[in-house]
């Protein structure tokens, strides 16, 4: 059975590090860090912390009218922003609106609505309330949002996957595709959920890292005194196209998604499988699908995300698959972007692919790569050919999904039987 091939052909983020995807790759690239102090989660007299988090770089209503902006919940804004540039950056295809579907992740939706909504409720009753909030609030609304925006008519979804959100929401882009019930399919993922019952709920589960009195050296994977992640915030988006719908257009195709693969744990809503089955599916089934070794993996951008035990479990996978490979790990300087994590560090394994480079991982120059990780952790940017990257994600309730990006310059369609 034939299989169309799927190209990546447009990009756009809002991260920490940048209000776009280049700016946001360049600082990645220079070992910056988007994480900052003085964060108010709000709420002073609940007890909370003043708290360190990654806020995205601009203002993402500054990017949309100010009557737009005001209908919008932040993460809205944040993926509205986002796919603006990658549909620009993929030259503005034109397609049948009814080959064209939209996929973007989100772990909560707007949260930080509901929360203002909800104050305004109590403190001055119902007739305060926004009758905008019921969409400004629902997870799905940012893809409906750009579903209108480009006149998307093959369907509307929303993977809302915790931490692996964005990620899936590719492979359902993918899958679309692949499936011939879409020619071009906007996807990604979006958060905004810096909030004081986020921050409340990381920090009464001891989550959150504990390295605050430097935020920039915060967010620690992989490194022997990891204690938590970061929160962060922000959105990612690529264009996705079939190989032959872009190469109809002459469309500039940045690498080619040649692989997902998505499985469960089934063992418990916040811990890892001990034995890691459910990350090494994942990891199988995207090699599977794209045909390759795993040897053919140039390196793996990990989840990574500086919990000691997330770290260890994902690093014991990679083994099992892998052997000691060579890995990255981007939470480092972004923070955790929760349901747009995946999108970003996805957008991030297509440039590392496009341009020959691996981004260098932050904070492990003073204690050191935890000896039970035993990958080859690249602390330093380093530049060869990167033909295959893989790219994990993994949320609480189990939810795995890896994807793998290969380079351009070899995209030809494959066939199965």
């Amino acid at each position: 059975m034939h299989l169309p091939e799927v190209v990546v052909t447009g990009l756009g983020a809002i991260t920490p590090l940048g209000a776009d995807a280049v700016s946001t790759w360049e600082a990645l690239l220079a070992g910056e860090s988007g994480i900052r102090a003085g964060i108010q989660p709000g709420h002073e007299d609940a007890g909370l912390p003043d708290t360190i988090a990654g806020t995205m770089a601009i203002n993402p209503a500054e990017l949309l009218s100010p009557v737009q902006a005001r209908r919008l919940d932040r993460s809205q804004q944040a993926a509205l922003g986002a796919a603006a540039e990658a549909w620009a950056d993929a030259g503005a295809p034109r397609v049948d609106p009814d080959r064209l579907a939209s996929a973007i992740g989100t772990g909560i939706g707007g949260v930080r609505t509901l929360l203002k909504e909800d104050d305004l409720l109590e403190a001055a009753g119902a007739r305060r309330v926004s009758p905008r909030t019921v969409p400004m609030l629902m997870p799905n609304a940012a893809a409906a949002l750009i579903s209108i925006e480009y006149g998307a008519r093959a369907g509307v979804y929303t993977p809302v996957s915790a931490c692996s959100s964005g990620a899936e929401a590719i492979a359902l882009g993918a899958r679309l595709i692949r499936a011939g019930e879409a020619d071009v399919v906007i996807a990604g993922g979006a958060e905004a959920a810096i909030t004081p019952i986020t921050v409340a709920g990381f920090v009464q589960a001891k989550a959150l890292s504990r390295h605050t009195a430097e935020p920039a050296s915060a967010s620690r994977p992989f490194a022997a005194d990891r204690s938590g992640f970061v929160l962060s915030e922000g959105a990612a988006v690529v264009v996705l196209e079939s190989a032959e719908h872009a190469s109809a257009r002459g469309a500039r195709v940045h690498a080619v998604l040649a692989g997902a693969g998505i499985a469960s744990d089934a063992h418990h809503i916040t811990a890892p499988a001990p034995d890691g089955s459910g990350q090494i599916s994942a990891m199988r089934k995207a090699l599977a699908q794209a045909g390759l070794a795993p040897e053919q993996i140039s390196h793996i951008n990990a989840h990574a995300t500086g919990t000691p035990v997330g770290d260890v479990a994902e690093a014991h996978a990679i083994r099992e698959v892998f052997g000691r490979a060579t890995v990255t790990a981007p939470k480092a300087a972004l923070g955790h972007l929760f349901g747009a994590a995946g999108a970003i560090e996805a957008l991030i394994a297509v440039l590392s692919v496009k341009h020959g480079v691996i981004p260098p991982t932050r904070n492990l120059t003073t204690a050191g790569v935890d000896p039970d990780i035993d990958l080859d952790v690249a602390t330093q940017r380093r530049d060869a050919p990167q033909d295959g990257v893989l790219s994990n994600s993994f949320g609480f309730g189990g939810q795995n999904v890896s994807l793998i990006v290969t380079s351009a310059r070899h995209h030809t369609s494959r066939t199965t039987s």
